[in-house]
């Protein structure tokens, strides 16, 4: 049996640009780890806008604890990886990125990805191929997403640019924004999304994913449907039932349009599901990573 890390080691990749550093949490390190499964493709999980690597954490861990080499990675102008020089957010800079760390990692992959994260992995699937992606995990997100629950997210991530006085003042913004989440019963976990800087502590992403006069990387949602209408690996689409984003008619629009996805329904869970219900969420994972 594989020996395996409960904790992951900080590794670093680099993005399309060889000048972008983009930061990841790594968990069984394939050329580091005893008695390594080389027939079992790699992870690669893809967090949502505004958020970071440890967004996957707990699933990680569970996927690790299974002996799967895991990459959490953040994506350019999040978390600790390095902010795109001429603010570029779109779904094809964030594709081309992923497929460079593809590259890197050197094995096939599992992709999965939340909101943001997911389209990039449809669009990153396609152009990867079946050889290098093997299967991808579309979490809370369709091409054809709820544009209402989208712009809660944006208006989210606005009303709070300009920061917080304390951890407490953000923890009251996260649960006005995510009421049906059980609050934590001490702030000091977000300081792994928040910076302390001038006395202020500030969400932890370029301010300009928001901000500059770009195209918004949740549209092309054609381009991005046709891609997951050719794909040709296992697809699995999991939705939060209590989600704004991801309608129940947007979700039977995608299972018949890509006839061969799987769908799971987390009860407890809206568009945040992997932290909503992580013990839910990790399980539908590993039976569909695993199988």
């Amino acid at each position: 049996m594989s020996k395996t890390r409960s904790e992951p080691k900080t590794t670093m990749f680099r993005g399309a640009d060889d000048d972008l550093a983009l930061v990841a949490d790594e968990w069984n390190d394939p050329a580091a780890t005893v008695g390594f499964d080389e027939s079992r493709p790699s992870v690669l999980m893809l967090h949502g806008g505004g958020q970071n690597r440890f967004s996957w954490k707990k699933t990680g861990q569970v996927l690790a604890a299974r002996g799967l080499h895991v990459v959490a990675l953040d994506s350019r102008g999040h978390g600790d990886s390095d902010r795109s020089p001429d603010a570029t957010y779109t779904v094809e800079a964030l594709c081309a990125d992923t497929l460079r760390v593809i590259d890197q990692i050197g094995r096939p992959v599992v992709l999965i990805g939340a909101s943001m994260g997911g389209l990039t992995g449809i669009l990153a699937a396609r152009q990867a191929g079946p050889d290098r992606v093997v299967r991808l995990v579309l979490v809370d997100v369709v091409p054809r997403y709820e544009k209402d629950g989208s712009a809660r997210i944006r208006e989210f991530m606005f009303s709070h640019v300009h920061g917080f006085d304390s951890l407490e003042q953000a923890a009251d913004a996260v649960a006005a924004y995510l009421p049906h989440r059980t609050r934590p019963r001490s702030a000091e976990g977000l300081k792994k999304n928040l910076r302390h800087r001038n006395g202020r502590w500030y969400w932890h992403w370029d301010p300009a994913f928001l901000t500059k006069p770009n195209e918004d990387p949740f549209v092309r949602v054609e381009q991005l449907e046709q891609a997951a209408m050719e794909l040709q690996v296992p697809i699995l689409l999991i939705r939060g039932k209590l989600s704004d984003v991801v309608s129940e008619e947007a979700v039977a629009d995608f299972l018949e349009k890509v006839p061969g996805a799987e769908f799971v329904e987390l009860s407890g869970a809206g568009h945040t599901a992997a932290g909503d219900d992580n013990d839910a969420f990790s399980d539908a994972v590993v039976q569909f990573v695993l199988r």
